[in-house]
């Protein structure tokens, strides 16, 4: 009890100081976004293992993200409930500009295999599966957020991020998630 105890102080230790470096460091940058390119990709990949989402444009990477992902970060999502983030080809099949999440990216989750898969389990394959931001509430945590993975099946990046990548993809855009 006393071991668990201790890493979970550890964990929120290491948040808090976290969070402080990136309140530091944003003062001192200000909080203009990055406009090195703003390209329109054309794909994007997602590597759970590394926690990076990359968006390209005729096999060119145009920019690479750091990610946070769900509370069970390994496997591919497989229930409604199961708080893993799916693995396969989807798309995105809607933008958000309201999402409680600042905005979002939908993801076309489930496709045809996760839903057979599912068939045979015999539960529902879930939903709601999207590329956001961390909202207004949380926003002033920044990159702090990929500390600890904390969605229920999403890919998280910074309200900044989510602006940036927001102009460079488009509805029916393919995205390949994989371990």
């Amino acid at each position: 009890m006393k071991s668990a105890l201790r890493l979970v102080l550890r964990r929120v230790g290491a948040i808090l100081v976290g969070m402080l470096l990136v309140v530091l460091v944003g003062f001192s940058r200000g909080a203009s976004a990055n406009t090195e390119s703003q390209e329109k990709a054309d794909h994007i990949e997602v590597h759970k293992a590394e926690r990076t989402m990359t968006l390209l444009r005729g096999g060119k990477v145009l920019k690479t993200y750091k990610v946070a992902l769900s509370t069970v970060p390994v496997g591919a999502k497989e229930r409604e409930g199961d708080h893993k983030v799916p693995e396969g080809l989807y798309t995105v099949d809607a933008k958000n500009a309201h999402s409680t999440f600042h905005l979002a990216l939908h993801i076309s989750y489930p496709n045809k295999t996760d839903m057979e898969r599912a068939r045979k389990l015999g539960v529902k394959p879930g939903g709601d599966i999207e590329i956001h931001g961390l909202g207004s509430k949380f926003g002033w945590v920044g990159s702090a957020h990929r500390q600890l993975d904390w969605t229920d099946g999403c890919i998280a990046v910074t309200n900044e991020e989510i602006e940036e990548i927001w102009p460079m993809v488009s509805v029916g855009m393919p995205v390949d998630i994989r371990p």
